[in-house]
């Protein structure tokens, strides 16, 4: 296998970096939580725009639908410098999400409906799949999906939809047959969030960001043209999707980033008169994470690869995601015990090292486990897809 980027993609990566550059505030650290404050969604709009103007948000799609026929592989070096530089502007759940599930299930019309605004910019999406009663076992879904005429009329509700607040439309996981197994009774809808019936309350999360929300629907009618896949298997739908979600570079390179901050912090402090970075101690777990942060990135790049073979990698995807989340919360954790008492200031104070980050990453990587699927969830998939042992 060839580990090596081509130069034509090494080209790319040192353009791509070099926009960034220029399009970023002096001394840029990333948003705190994006979309949480008008002016973080603001901004956030306004860097989609530059992007989708140099055609880079979907770049991976063909050309049809408003991509330019890259590989994957390029769409994960635009991925990981993204994450990389804590830049705001694309939409995970539109182009990873939405785009690549409509690639492999869509229909023309919707693929030419739906995909074209997400590369211009102008939309954003979220995803309709948790409830209040189901988690893990996400087939558990109770919303329900009644046909009538050419629509179905939608009762229920969604919780933990992040970005519902600011989302112009819903990946929305139905039932659509509460008398077939659960598996066999469900559908996959594409809803207009601004339909008559939805109504979005928001929830913040343990590190005191607005990301989260709680959906519900009364008697929201969905055009039948906007069922995605066959009626009652919308299971299968929903889990593609998931295995794109979980297919991230961005787990790898948000470590990889954290990492950065806290050796030049290392290098930087003094405790009792001693530079941190001299203490072995200190230089071991730093190295150790170093270490396990590649082994995230190699694992990404292979998944990448599998992708630009035509394939949906499962197993794979969630070997990606359990890695690189646990691995993000031993980041978290070792920046925390590097800072000491000082991790534990917010942003708000003046005396926080490094803006506060660490203690905001710390808070919010205990979610980085249980969303797009716990830690267990993806030892089972590991265990049942790639290993063949039995589920019982």
């Amino acid at each position: 296998m060839d580990f090596q980027f081509t130069p034509k993609q090494q080209a790319f990566r040192n353009e791509l970096i070099t926009f960034l550059e220029s399009q970023l505030p002096p001394n840029w650290e990333g948003q705190e939580a994006e979309g949480s404050t008008d002016k973080e969604w603001d901004f956030t709009l306004h860097m989609r725009k530059k992007l989708a103007e140099k055609g880079w948000l979907a770049m991976h799609w063909p050309e049809e639908f408003g991509g330019s026929d890259a590989s994957p592989i390029d769409q994960l070096i635009f991925k990981e410098e993204m994450t990389y530089h804590r830049v705001p502007g694309p939409d995970p759940m539109a182009v990873k999400n939405m785009g690549s599930t409509l690639l492999v299930f869509g229909t023309e019309e919707q693929k030419r409906r739906f995909l074209p605004p997400v590369a211009r910019g102008e939309v954003q999406w979220c995803t309709g799949y948790s409830e209040p009663s189901s988690g893990s076992d996400l087939a558990s879904v109770q919303t329900r999906a009644v046909e009538d005429g050419d629509d179905f009329v939608v009762n229920g509700g969604k919780i933990w939809s992040s970005m519902a607040h600011r989302a112009d439309w819903m990946l929305l996981l139905t039932r659509t047959d509460p008398e077939s197994p659960k598996h066999r009774g469900i559908s996959f809808l594409l809803l207009d969030m601004k339909s008559p019936g939805v109504t979005v309350q928001p929830i913040l999360n343990m590190a005191g960001n607005h990301g989260f929300n709680q959906v519900f629907f009364e008697d929201v009618r969905v055009p039948k043209e906007n069922l995605v896949g066959e009626l009652n298997r919308g299971w299968y739908v929903a889990a593609t999707l998931l295995d794109f979600e979980r297919s991230g570079i961005e787990y790898s390179a948000n470590s990889r980033r954290t990492l950065h901050d806290l050796v030049r912090f290392a290098k930087e402090t003094q405790w009792n008169g001693t530079i941190l970075a001299s203490d072995p101690v200190v230089r071991s777990r730093l190295a150790t994470l170093a270490i396990e942060a590649e082994v995230g990135r190699t694992l990404a790049y292979r998944i990448a690869w599998l992708q630009s073979q035509g394939e949906v990698p499962t197993r794979e995807a969630s070997t990606g995601k359990l890695f690189g989340t646990e691995l993000q919360q031993r980041v978290a954790l070792v920046g925390m015990q590097l800072l000491g008492l000082y991790g534990q200031l917010t942003s708000a104070s003046k005396w926080a090292p490094l803006r506060g980050r660490i203690e905001h990453n710390y808070r919010s990587s205990f979610s980085t486990t249980i969303a797009s699927g716990t830690s267990e969830i993806q030892r089972n998939i590991i265990a049942t897809r790639g290993l063949g042992l039995p589920r019982e």
